[in-house]
């Protein structure tokens, strides 16, 4: 059995040339707030099973800002806390996707 049940990899992609990215001064607060929400649910680390990642670029910058739920290959978009509390609390603490934050 994996360490982890689930990562949840955050895109926080900055390109130097200005072109569209996920990585901006929101996302970023929001990642913040999606590591300490996850460890206040106790849903993160070891004892929770889950770990929220940053990443680097995805490669879904036309659908940004994004995120990934592995290994359940889940895709979503967000754009604030409140997306974010019900990515946690319905896919990684009920095993449910948010139908309407996923990506196609």
């Amino acid at each position: 059995m994996s360490y982890y049940k689930r990562h949840v990899f955050f895109c926080l992609n900055q390109r130097e040339d200005g072109g569209e990215c996920c990585g901006t001064p929101s996302t970023a607060a929001l990642f913040e707030y999606a590591k300490g929400k996850a460890k206040a649910l106790d849903l993160h680390g070891a004892r929770g099973k889950n770990r929220i990642n940053r990443a680097g670029c995805l490669n879904r910058c036309e659908h940004g800002p994004v995120c990934v739920v592995y290994p359940d290959a889940t895709w979503y978009t967000y754009i604030d806390e409140a997306d974010i509390d019900e990515i946690l609390t319905e896919h990684l603490q009920h095993g449910r996707e948010v139908r309407r934050l996923k990506l196609p």
